[in-house]
C-alpha cells in the first residue's frame, strides 16, 4: 500500500487508505458524512495532508486520546493536524448529528487549563 493512498477525516482524523474509505466509509463518522461508495465526499471530507500519526488502541483510557480529543471514536491511527477546510454542509452534517466539530487543523484553540 502506498502512503499517497492515505487520508485523514477532517472531523475525526483518523487515518485510512483511500480504497477504505470508499469501501466502508469513516468508522466514527460515516452517519453524516456518508463516505461509503462515495468519492466526491471522500474528496470533500478528507485530506491527502496530514502532520503526525499517533495510534490509540483505548481511546476512552488514553492521555493522547482526551489530548487529540478522540474519546469516544475506535481505536485506530489518526493524524495529529489535519489540512484542509471542510464544506459548510458537512460541517451543518456533523452539528445535525450532535457533533461539535472543532478544525482539525490546529486553528482552533482548546480551552483547556
Amino acid at each position: 500500500m502506498s502512503l499517497r493512498s492515505l487520508r485523514a477525516c477532517m472531523v475525526c482524523s483518523i487515518v485510512l487508505p483511500q480504497a477504505k474509505f470508499n469501501r466502508e466509509g469513516c468508522p466514527n463518522c460515516e452517519d453524516f458524512l456518508e463516505l461509503r461508495g462515495n468519492s466526491d465526499a471522500i474528496q470533500d471530507a478528507t485530506s491527502q495532508v496530514y502532520e503526525g500519526l499517533v495510534t490509540v488502541s483505548d481511546p476512552q483510557m488514553s492521555w493522547v486520546a482526551k489530548w487529540q480529543r478522540l474519546q469516544g471514536y475506535v481505536a485506530g491511527t489518526y493524524a495529529i493536524k489535519v489540512v484542509g477546510v471542510l464544506p459548510e454542509d458537512y460541517i451543518a452534517a456533523a452539528q445535525n448529528a450532535g457533533i461539535n466539530y472543532i478544525p482539525r487543523d490546529g486553528s482552533a484553540a482548546t480551552d483547556e487549563q
